[in-house]
């Protein structure tokens, strides 16, 4: 596939794609809510090495950019859910191209 020369004065793609997705955290998030829906404890079981404070900015950042959707309910304990919308499911190739590439990745690694 040929490389397509993009003016960058005009704006990269893949750099504009990295302004929402790119970081440590943010692709995780996604990978992890894009077939169900998790409470901010469950995510944070499930990626240990970040802190409640990054989590709470991340997943700001993902709302903000319309990746993500917080719902609140109004119980007592409060319980808030995060999913994906479906403007945010449009990166579910994307997130399958890079689990992809990153298993690829890892064996070879161990070779």
């Amino acid at each position: 596939m040929a490389h397509e020369r993009y003016d960058c004065n005009e704006g990269c793609p893949v750099e504009a794609a990295l302004e929402v997705i790119g970081g440590k955290w943010k692709s995780i998030i996604l990978y992890h809510l894009q077939h169900e829906t998790l409470r901010f404890n469950a995510l944070k079981r499930v990626m240990p090495g970040i802190t409640q404070r990054m989590l709470t900015k991340q997943l700001r950042e993902l709302e903000a950019d319309e990746l993500i959707i917080r719902k609140v309910y109004a119980e007592v304990p409060p319980k808030v859910e995060y999913s994906m919308t479906d403007y945010g499911k449009t990166l579910e190739p994307v997130l399958l191209a890079l689990q992809n590439w990153g298993i690829g990745h890892m064996e070879r690694e161990r070779l």
